[in-house]
């Protein structure tokens, strides 16, 4: 059986998760990235998408809007800027997200990097199904 490592996902709202967790999922900025127990330590930024945490009680996933996850050989710690448990996750919440990112984008100069980001959230839109 694999190790466990203590994940907590925390947002400026609310602490979303404090569990032991077999691996998490991680929607890196670099790319997608999974980690267990034992991981390289590492901080990296998120863009949106979708965190999953797998633990003893099964699956959790978060939709996550961006922010940043430090990882160690036994614990992974995310701050996300916005980030909301795929059930409770409603299209309304993701036109806001979609709608507030779309707007940073109007006044932000470097127009390559929020359009991403809202690529980022259309493709997020997706794959949670709304």
């Amino acid at each position: 059986m694999a190790g466990t490592l203590q994940f907590d996902l925390v947002s400026p709202e609310r602490r979303l998760a404090s569990i032991a967790a077999t691996e998490v999922q991680i929607p890196g900025a670099e790319g997608d990235m999974t980690a267990m127990e034992g991981h390289a330590p590492g901080i990296t930024t998120l863009r949106p998408g979708v965190l999953r945490a797998t633990s003893a009680a099964g699956v959790k996933s978060f939709v996550v809007s961006g922010g940043f996850a430090e990882i160690t050989a036994t614990s992974i710690s995310v701050l996300a800027e916005q980030a909301v448990p795929l059930e409770e996750m409603t299209a309304a919440i993701m036109d806001q997200m979609v709608a507030d990112a779309t707007l940073a984008a109007a006044v932000n100069p470097d127009k390559d990097a929020t359009d991403k980001v809202v690529a980022d959230l259309l493709a997020m839109r997706a794959a949670a199904g709304q």
